[in-house]
């Protein structure tokens, strides 16, 4: 069996990563594809370290925190993403590597010795970048989320991930505005994610019990 397809969907948070993912895996799932739906930081042991600094992001130094990301990813890769991929099945990651690129980057890292950091994780076919400009994603955390700020959510913080992002040239980016309307924003991702299977003559077929 070929190798899967691995998309990862990032963007600064508020953009609607979680529930773009969701919705991408159900269009899927109907056309008769396997697909693993999963995250990042996981619930293994590393990501829930990960989650507790969402509220004390000084309990480690940033160093130390790109590690438990990076430690986090290696049992992801390990324990999800590579078996899903060695069965020939979609994976959809909300968030990857690229996220840790620009938000320990953002913290003052050296994006590019992050990407070598994670040389290891198998490269996506699809980075699928929602795009929005920081104080409207703020006003969809605070607002629609009804969520306070965590120390990854803070406007400066925010303004230095988007740039970050915005500076990325991979050629398996693709932007997508996600300030739009819900149902146009999964109508391009599905658009997007189509040519990509046509691209690699990818065919669905259904999940066998």
């Amino acid at each position: 069996m070929s190798r899967g397809i691995l998309i990862a969907v990032e963007g600064i948070d508020g953009t609607g990563k979680s529930t773009q993912v969701g919705l991408l895996a159900e269009y899927l799932r109907e056309k008769g594809c396997a697909v693993i739906q999963t995250r990042e930081p996981t619930d293994g042991p590393h990501g829930k370290k990960i989650r507790e600094l969402y509220s004390d992001r000084g309990q480690v130094s940033i160093e130390e925190e790109l590690e438990l990301f990076i430690e986090d990813r290696r049992q992801h890769v390990h324990d999800v993403i590579g078996p899903a991929l060695a069965a020939g099945h979609i994976v959809l990651t909300d968030r990857y590597y690229y996220s840790t690129a620009a938000y320990q980057g953002a913290a003052g890292l050296d994006p590019e010795e992050v990407f070598v950091k994670n040389s290891f994780a198998p490269e996506p076919d699809l980075v699928i970048l929602l795009t929005m400009n920081p104080e409207a994603s703020l006003a969809r955390i605070k607002e629609l989320r009804g969520d306070e700020l965590n120390e990854f959510e803070q406007e400066g913080q925010l303004r230095r991930v988007a740039a970050l992002f915005a500076s990325f040239n991979n050629e398996c980016i693709a932007r997508i505005n996600s300030d739009a309307p819900l149902d146009k924003v999964g109508e391009e991702i599905r658009a997007t994610v189509n040519t990509l299977l046509q691209e690699k003559n990818y065919q669905c077929e259904p999940v066998k019990n």
